[in-house]
Parts: C-alpha cells; structure tokens; sequence
C-alpha cells in the first residue's frame, strides 16, 4: 500500500519552494507562467538558488552549496553523504576496467592490495544438468551424444535434490516470471522457481514421473508488439552462426574495405593540393591563370567516392522527445526497457567497441540486443519543424552507440550492424568518452583532438549505413579551459576543407549531442549550458545556411544531405527534473535533451517531463520499479541460477544510483540538483529510508 505520507507534489503546492534551477544554466530572460509547468506554456520566472528564500516565513541563511536542501526533521546526522566523480565514471568504465584487468591476468601480473586472497562465488549449479535433460520430462529425454564421459549430470531427481538451490518461494510470490509473461519457462529444470511450472505426474506404468508444464492460454495472449521480435520478445539477436563466421572471417565487408582505400586516396590528393600553396590563402594565389589552371586540374584529378549515402530514414528529435543517454553497464536491456515504459522516446545501446564487433565477440553482440518496445515509434505530436519527409511510422526508439579509433574499423563495424541490425534508429559515434583506457587507444574523447579522422569516420559510415542514419555524440573538448566543440560542430555539419576542395558535400550527421563537460572534467563541475547554448545557436545558423543553398539553382544532391539537410542537436548534462528540462528547450535552444544519471537516479524522470510536474514516488512504488527491473532482467537473462546472479549483479549496480534520490517531499526546495550530496536523512518510513541507504549491504536485503 501506498504511504499516506507519500504524496505526488506539484510546484504549486510546495510551501514556499524555491523552483530555480542550477546556476550553470544560462541566464536568459523568461516570462511568467502557471505553476504547473503546462506543456507549450512559458517557465515560471526564476531567481537563483542560492539567494535567501523568505516565501515561506524563514530566511534560508544557511543553505550550503552542494548540499541537498533536506527538511531539518528528516535529518539524523550532521555527517554527509559523499559519492565522488570516480563513482560517477563507473557508469561508463566499469566494463572497460574488468577488460583491463583481464589483461593483466593474462600477462602474468599478480594483484595487489590488501584483499588480492578474496575470492568470490559465482552464479552457477554445483554440478550442472546435461542440456539433454534440460527441457525433457523425467523418462521421455534424448540421449546424451556424450554418454558416461559427459561430466554433467543426467538423473534429474538427483540434480534438483542435491545440486540445484532450492526455490525462491519467498520472491515474486514464487511464479516465475518468465512462465508468467509468456507461458512457457526457457530455463526448463534449471529455473529457480521451476516448482511454479511442473509437477509430478502418473505413468501407465505406474511409475511417478517429473514434467513442465507450459500454460496454453498464456502462450496464445503473447502479444507481439512487432512481427520480427523473437520468441522472448527481442530484436537484433544475432545468430550463433554468424557471430561464428565474423570470428573467422569468413564475412568479408567489401564495401567497407573499399570506401577506406577512397578516403586514403582522397587524402593524398588533399596532401597534393596543400603542398601546392592550397590552403587558407587559396583565393589571393589563385590570381595567377597558371595556378588556378593548376587548381582546376587537381579538382579534376578527384575520384568519386564509391558509393554515395543512400536515402536514408529521417529522424526526429523535438520537446517531445526525452532521450535516454547510452549508459555503460547500467544501459542494458531491462533498464532501457523499463525508462521506455516511464516515457523514454529514444534509447541507446550500451557502448559497444568496433573490433570486438567485427571479430564476431559473444559479449559485444549482446549489447545491440534490444526489446521490442524499443521498436515502436517515438511518441509523438509532430508539428511544422519535423523534417520533410519524416515517415513516423518507420521510425524507431532505440539506436546502436560505437566506438573506434581508425576509420576503417568504424567502417567494418558499420556494414556489419547495417547487415545483422537493420532495425536500428541510428548508429551513433562515441566522441565523448572520456575513459582512460578508450581514451589511450584513441578512441571517445580523443577523436575530438584530430577533427580531419573525425570528419573522415562520419563521412565513411554515412556512405555504409545503408538506410540507417549516422549521429554522433560529443563532450566540448579534451581539456578545461579549451573547448573545441564550435569548431567540430561546424566541420562535422558543414564539412573542412577538403569537402570544398573536392565538392564532397556534408559528412552526413543527421544529429549531434553535446555533453556540457570537457573530457578532464569528467563529473567534477556542472555541466557549462551556456556552451550548449552557444553550440544549439551555431546549429540553428548552419540548418538555416543549408536552406538557403536549396533555395538556389545549384540545388544539393539530396543523397549527400543528412536527414534532408537538417541536423538535430541534444544537449546533455545535470538534467535532474522536468524544470531543468523545459528551461534547457527553451533558453538553451535544444531541440530534445538527453538524460543520463538523472535517469540512473529516478527513471520516472520521464514521467515528470511528459506531466510537466514532480512526481513524489512512495517507497512502495519505488520498490514496485525495482521488482519490475528484476522481472524483466530474468526475463532477458533468464531464470536460472545464472540469470539470477546476473540480474542481482546489475540491480546491486543500479542501486548505488538509486540511493541518492531524496523523496521531493523531503526538500526545502527546488528543483533538486543532481549535483547535490545529501546529508544522513531518514524517510517517512523504515522502507523508505532502506532505500536511501548508502550501505551496500543494505542494497544486499534489498535484492
């Protein structure tokens, strides 16, 4: 039941609640408006946050920088709660450490620290059930190719009384939820709540025999949401087999390999010209006939490329589309799927690296799984400004992030998701990762040092994708103090030079995304909004540049132009309510916003940004979000003992997240910022407050 205590709050109720947002925003103008955020009206009018507050009869004197505003009677302790940027970076690095580690391990490195002689269990059977057994009645099963060398174990009553853990009859209410959602358990006998789908029946012979069951009717209400999604409700599975063939080379990516010779070539006459005295003072030693002779001949010299950038698929981005940001680790399947479900419109894959891709990796093809709610359109209400020749209908939620350091290994990745992927919104170019170990290879943020690779990169995949569009997301540069976004954002719509020179057109961004941070940064500082800002009015000037070139006679070949020649462009950073959320749409001039921890800490964010109001969860339904994630993490890893350590594995990771949400009944003030650490606050209940522990080992009753 719901706590009487928790209640949904909307501005206008708060007493005497300050509804700025954080300082880093610009600081435009903004008329008034009612307090309940409506859709399509103006902000109310805000003040800064961190002025004295005497709405309420009591002057706000001591309000801390970086503290949460708690309500003095919810406060337990004077100690704070710390959670530091390293942590912050874990949502992005944490598989890429484990990588680096295993590499160690290979190299014979030996580990450090006080607890190197730990070990820790894992989520497996003591003695595992033979795959002939798995899914078979007791005494109707194949036999085992292997026979009595096979080391697994074939006598079931054995296996579930000696070697399979007991049931979870205390969690879920003991159904499995898998049978549950579609009638028939995939995990067979090796299903940790496989009491809930089998029984003990009577042969004619008189003998006690074990068998699952399957419910008919359940199976037969399985709605498909789309046709191509499999049996367990996926989309973009690849098969065994072709995993295996890129593993061994056996798919050959021609188009690939012969679009990187184009670039080499086109970049050696790039060379020619330069050297030639072809730079920026081209048109004052173009005077001379000789040398523009020379210069006409040079152009002559170009080569076309291969292939041209087919009719691609457009895309829309709007205020009515809130993105939810890919997210190492965290962004997986069940989490996308339950954001998507509180009102995420679009949707990324976890940052998958091109190699791994190409070299058929089991582990990097699972990230570009995704559920078929994720196929559906966004939802949507377009209006005048959706590109032309928007099909709504054949637009997707959820696009494919990569990451590479060479053009051609962003090529090959490219053909390869193009061909075993097609239903990908888009494929989006990691510039932005700021990990030290994507960063060392090249990869992420370091692409935004060398803007010619990166120009090259965009320009490939766009002439590769097929009908997929090709967007990229971007930090504001490598280091504080020296940002460079402006002039990528210029090369990456526009193109540089050599697009000039050799008439190459645009590279083909069809959007871009911009996160408010330098790469040093990391999570240290809020995120700059002002350079947003600056960045969304340069868009906005190259979008209306283009449009002018086609109102021309020498009109671009629209197979050259990204999403009919206009570029979206998302900010992203610190957006933590819906208040951040309309005030960077209309004073930032974003077309949509992308949120990324804001959604780590409370994923009903999205709900607040389609109500236009704060949403005060219970703990009850907080708890609800986290059993449906544990539904749908069994569901999409499965339910045996695997599946299970799988899915508390990834739910112990979301709940260093959830942990620093505090209740916005709890708050002096708003909006909140996510920036802000919480000092040691106790709830309106004891569930409540176990949910906003910071102790992992109550994160470990919470599972």
């Amino acid at each position: 039941m719901t706590d009487p205590q928790d209640t949904q709050v909307r501005p206008a109720e708060t007493n005497g609640q300050n509804p700025n947002i954080d300082s880093a925003a610009p600081k435009h103008p903004a008329p008034d408006a009612p307090a309940d955020g409506g859709a399509g009206e103006p902000p109310a009018k805000k003040t800064k946050i961190d002025e004295p507050s005497t709405a309420n009869g009591n002057d706000d004197h001591n309000r801390r920088k970086g503290i949460a505003p708690v309500k003095p009677e919810y406060i337990v302790t004077s100690k704070s709660r710390t959670v530091t940027a390293a942590q912050d970076d874990a949502a992005e690095a944490s598989r890429h450490e484990e990588r680096e580690g295993e590499k160690d391990q290979k190299k014979g490195k030996k580990n450090k620290g006080q607890n190197k002689n730990r070990s820790f269990g894992k989520s497996v059977d003591e003695k595992g059930l033979c795959w002939s057994r798995v899914h078979y009645p007791e005494f109707a099963h194949p036999e085992c190719p292997f026979g009595p060398s096979c080391r697994f174990e074939h006598d079931l009553r054995t296996y579930l009384k000696n070697y399979k853990r007991e049931d979870l009859k205390n969690e879920l209410n003991g159904m499995c939820p898998v049978y549950e959602a579609r009638g028939k358990c995939h995990s067979g006998w090796k299903c940790r709540f496989v009491g809930s789908h089998s029984t003990e029946r009577e042969t004619e012979d008189g003998r006690k025999e074990l068998v699952l069951l399957e419910d008919e009717e359940r199976k037969k209400n399985v709605q498909r949401l789309v046709p191509y999604a499999s049996e367990d409700g996926t989309v973009n599975a690849v098969t065994t087999e072709d995993k295996i063939a890129l593993s061994k080379r056996q798919y050959q990516t021609v188009r690939a390999e012969e679009y990187a010779k184009y670039i080499d070539q086109v970049s050696k006459e790039l060379d020619a010209v330069n050297k030639r005295g072809y730079g920026e003072g081209e048109e004052a030693q173009g005077n001379d006939g000789q040398a523009k002779e020379e210069k006409e001949e040079n152009r002559a010299r170009y080569i076309e490329p291969p292939f041209l950038p087919s009719e691609k698929r457009r895309i829309y981005f709007g205020p009515e589309t809130p993105v939810l940001a890919p997210l190492t680790t965290q962004g997986n399947l069940p989490f996308r799927r339950l954001c998507t479900e509180l009102g995420a419109q679009a949707t990324y894959s976890e940052m998958a690296m091109s190699m791994p891709l190409v070299q058929g990796s089991k582990s990097e093809w699972a990230l570009l799984k995704a559920h078929e709610s994720e196929m559906l359109p966004p939802t949507i209400s377009p209006s005048d400004n959706v590109v032309q020749g928007y099909d709504h209908s054949k637009d997707f939620k959820f696009g494919a992030q990569i990451a590479a350091n060479k053009p051609w290994q962003a090529l090959k990745a490219t053909e390869v998701l193009a061909k075993f992927t097609p239903n990908l919104r888009v494929i989006d170019l990691n510039c932005g990762c700021p990990i030290d170990l994507v960063f060392r290879e090249g990869a992420g943020s370091a692409l935004l040092d060398s803007p010619s690779k990166l120009e090259k990169i965009i320009r490939g995949m766009n002439a590769i994708s097929g009908e997929i569009p090709i967007t990229a997301k971007i930090r504001m540069g490598t280091k504080d103090g020296a940002p460079n976004a402006l002039k990528n954002i210029e090369r990456l719509v526009h193109g540089g030079y050599g697009s000039t020179v050799f008439d190459l057109g645009p590279p083909g961004t069809a959007a871009l995304t911009l996160h408010g941070r330098s790469r040093q940064q990391r999570y240290t500082k809020q995120a700059d909004w002002g350079y947003i800002s600056e960045c969304s009015a340069l868009i906005k000037r190259l979008n209306e540049k283009t449009d002018s070139l086609t109102d021309t006679i020498r009109e671009p070949d629209e197979r050259k132009l990204p999403n009919g020649g206009r570029v979206y462009f998302l900010g992203n950073g610190d957006c933590y309510s819906h208040e951040h959320y309309n005030d960077h749409i209309n004073n930032a001039g974003v077309d949509s916003v992308m949120v990324a921890r804001g959604a780590l800490i409370k994923p009903w964010i999205f709900e607040e940004i389609q109500a236009g109001q704060y949403i005060d969860k219970s703990a009850s339904e907080r708890l609800a979000h986290i059993e449906k994630f544990v539904k749908y993490g069994l569901e999409a890893w499965g339910s045996d003992e695997r599946g299970v350590g799988t899915t508390r594995r990834f739910l112990l990771e979301w709940l260093n997240f959830t942990h620093r949400y505090v209740p916005i009944g709890l708050l002096e003030y708003l909006p909140p910022n996510i920036q802000d650490r919480p000092p040691v606050w106790r709830g309106r209940n004891d569930l409540e407050t176990l949910l906003g522990s910071p102790n992992a080992k109550d994160w470990l009753k919470i599972t």
